[in-house]
């Protein structure tokens, strides 16, 4: 079983980028991570933000296999504590599908790509940007890992 982060853009912040990747290294020991992304849409300012949605969701359900379970990462989606975390991954993991957990782009994400998701899941009710959503699921899917084997990280 993997888990997948689906990002649209890049994260172009050096340091959030330097905090993403030694959240990937301290997740090797528990679970094999791949971030995925896709490419920004280039010329956009003649898009409207449905069109813009619907072009980066035709890219999302194109890179997303049609068995895997695809969890938006949504304002709209469960809030969980962090051992709630833990245990909803401890289901994930458990059922042996990859995990597809997804960050849409700045509008969030298309009708057909909703239709398509098996859940949604919100980091916070808070907004952040769409460059720092990706520290904070990285590093929750690693606190939610050392929850899951005992370790101390997580204090309650």
């Amino acid at each position: 079983m993997k888990i997948h982060l689906l990002l649209v853009g890049k994260t172009t912040n050096r340091e959030l980028d330097t905090l993403i990747s030694d959240y990937q290294d301290r997740l090797r020991h528990y679970v094999n991570l791949e971030m995925v992304v896709i490419p920004e849409l280039r010329n956009t300012k003649s898009l409207s933000e449905s069109q813009q949605k619907q072009r980066e969701g035709e890219l999302i359900l194109q890179t997303v296999p049609a068995q895997a379970d695809m969890v938006l990462l949504d304002e709209h989606g469960a809030e969980f504590r962090s051992l709630e975390l833990a245990q909803w991954l401890q289901k994930k993991l458990a059922s042996g599908r990859d995990l597809w957990l997804v960050v849409g782009g700045p509008y969030g994400f298309s009708e057909a790509v909703y239709e398509r998701a098996n859940g949604k899941l919100s980091i916070s009710r808070l907004t952040f940007s769409h460059q720092m959503i990706r520290l904070l699921v990285v590093e929750q899917l690693y606190r939610a890992m050392t929850i899951l084997r005992g370790e101390n990280y997580h204090h309650e």
